[in-house]
């Protein structure tokens, strides 16, 4: 039986990988001092605009957003969930929106069909949501609630959820949007509330970014029988962002 040869395996030319290796290290260059520039002279003018209550317009949407809550339009996390959600079926589903910050993915939800529970712990995030879905005509059951303490006993169809990433105890009103705890405390309530507000067929769909501690989230997830699947990832200059959907293990 003559001896089979295999065919060597191909390469890249040198020529080829020097490119390669060229353009990843420019890339790197060039997202560093980008972060570099929002650092130092973007961020400073989006603190001092943000001081103040702002108007924000999405399509036909229109929100006062005080500087207390988080702002919609000036991070790319909300939009994202909110684009994914665009292509979901929500005429006629039953539709939460855990911790809901300004309100702008409630409203849209509404105004698709969906019969929409938005919630928040920061008070001032639940008056001006009040405000802005009537001047929205949007009809949302809004609850001021710490995750799911004061949300009536119910299994929901649709779960969107925008966390805070950081480990940090959170200090003021704010702060809730930004900081999950010293050591995550937020998604351990998170996943041990969660089983008794979803169903066989719920689907539960979270944002989050590089930034933060994916392995603990997914960890605390595991632990309160649930798996973290990612349906998709945006990337950018500044950072990558991701959408997980949030599974019951089997």
């Amino acid at each position: 039986m003559g001896r089979i040869l295999k065919a060597p395996s191909k390469s890249p030319p040198r020529g080829d990988l020097r490119k390669i290796f060229i353009i990843q290290i420019l890339s790197q260059t060039l997202r560093s001092a980008i972060k570099h520039i929002v650092a130092h002279t973007y961020r400073p003018l989006l603190v001092r605009y943000l001081s103040k209550t702002r108007v924000y317009k999405y399509d036909d949407i229109k929100l006062e957003i005080p500087p207390q809550v988080f702002h919609p339009g000036f991070f790319f996390s909300t939009r994202l969930l909110l684009n994914y959600i665009n292509h979901l079926p929500l005429q006629g589903k039953s539709f939460l929106e855990l911790g809901c910050g300004s309100g702008l993915i409630s409203i849209y939800a509404a105004r698709k069909g969906a019969k929409v529970t938005a919630t928040d712990i920061n008070p001032i995030a639940i008056e001006f949501l009040r405000k802005n879905s009537q001047q929205n005509m949007s009809e949302i059951a809004i609850i001021q609630s710490d995750l799911f303490r004061d949300i009536p006993l119910q299994q929901f169809d649709m779960i969107a959820i925008n966390p805070p990433y950081y480990k940090k105890q959170p200090l003021s009103d704010l702060d809730y949007a930004w900081f999950c705890g010293e050591n995550g405390e937020y998604f351990e309530a998170l996943f041990e509330g969660l089983n008794n507000y979803v169903h066989e067929h719920s689907d539960v769909i979270m944002v989050l970014f590089e930034g933060c501690d994916i392995e603990m989230i997914e960890n605390s997830a595991v632990q309160n029988g649930f798996n973290l699947r990612c349906i998709h990832i945006h990337k950018n200059l500044l950072e990558k962002n991701f959408i997980f959907k949030i599974e019951k293990i089997k």
